[in-house]
């Protein structure tokens, strides 16, 4: 009599199949990359995103399978994981990318905007972490990989609810990585500085304006000054993003963060190496001063 279980013959199957990733916020930037960069890497697809209908790019086949998923919506968050599994037979990695963010001075934001953003950013994260967790233990290990920022590391102004929860996601997945090294199960982090994708067009839509502030005006016309030079300057692509993300899905490391961008590693070693007073004073020159002062790659 064969006593072999279920879940091993499975294992023992899956051993010689494709590969399987679960992608949230899909539909563009850089969901839609790494999707298309695993797919070309031959693995099967799991591409989820609020309104399936309105996708023209991504396609079902074979190795890709296009799903709603709203990470508001935890039923939906259940739906899309089961469905993954029913179509491909587990889930090897997570992707969790979906997120946007606020843009203004706090006093300007609404209490539901900003409980809109934590809810997408951190709770939604967490909702689709919790749904896929059974899976990879189930399957004796697996890759979390979380799109976080580089604002989740270093801040600037007008962006505070995003910093609020990017900083969220990464005390979460610190801890998180501890305790899922038990399951063999790897947490890792991706920083992206500024990319040219539609996220900063919709950041500035976002933009929080209160008449009755007009005392910020003269900053805030000076930071949008500052932010337009930045996004002029180096940037990523969403594709050197999602090479980034192949990476860190198959590094067997230990490793935790991963930076994406020269635009930003300058900031993020001075952060870490010019200690909190010099950093500060680096940032208040840079936001405050009539000349604003940047950081050389080497922090001094």
């Amino acid at each position: 009599m064969n006593d072999t279980s279920t879940y091993e013959r499975l294992v023992g199957t899956k051993q010689d199949m494709p590969k399987t990733i679960f992608i949230t916020g899909a539909s563009s930037g850089i969901g839609k990359a790494v999707a298309r960069q695993f797919a070309g890497q031959g693995w099967n697809v799991v591409a989820t995103l609020r309104d399936p209908s309105a996708e023209t790019e991504l396609v079902n086949g074979d190795r890709l399978f296009v799903t709603r998923l709203d990470v508001q919506d935890e039923s939906s968050v259940t739906s899309a994981v089961d469905a993954a599994v029913e179509r491909f037979g587990g889930i090897d990695v997570l992707v969790n990318n979906a997120g946007f963010s606020l843009f203004g001075v706090f006093e300007a934001l609404s209490p539901h905007k900003i409980q809109e953003q934590f809810a997408v950013n951190v709770f939604g994260l967490m909702d689709v972490t919790r749904a896929v967790l059974p899976v990879l233990r189930r399957q004796g290990g697996g890759t979390i990989v979380n799109v976080s920022s580089s604002g989740g590391m270093i801040t600037v102004p007008l962006m505070s609810m995003y910093h609020a929860t990017k900083f969220a996601v990464e005390g979460f997945s610190e801890s998180l990585a501890y305790e899922l090294t038990s399951q063999n199960i790897f947490v890792r982090l991706i920083e992206p500085g500024a990319v040219r994708t539609q996220f900063g067009a919709r950041m500035f839509s976002e933009f929080a304006h209160d008449r009755s502030l007009a005392c910020y005006d003269r900053f805030i016309d000076k930071t949008n000054a500052l932010f337009a030079a930045m996004l002029g300057g180096e940037t990523s692509s969403a594709e050197q993003v999602a090479d980034v993300v192949f990476d860190a899905a198959t590094d067997q490391s230990s490793r935790l963060r991963y930076v994406v961008g020269e635009d930003i590693a300058a900031l993020v070693k001075a952060r870490h190496e010019m200690g909190e007073d010099n950093y500060i004073a680096l940032m208040r020159a840079r936001f405050l001063s009539a000349e604003p002062a940047a950081p050389t790659a080497g922090g001094r």
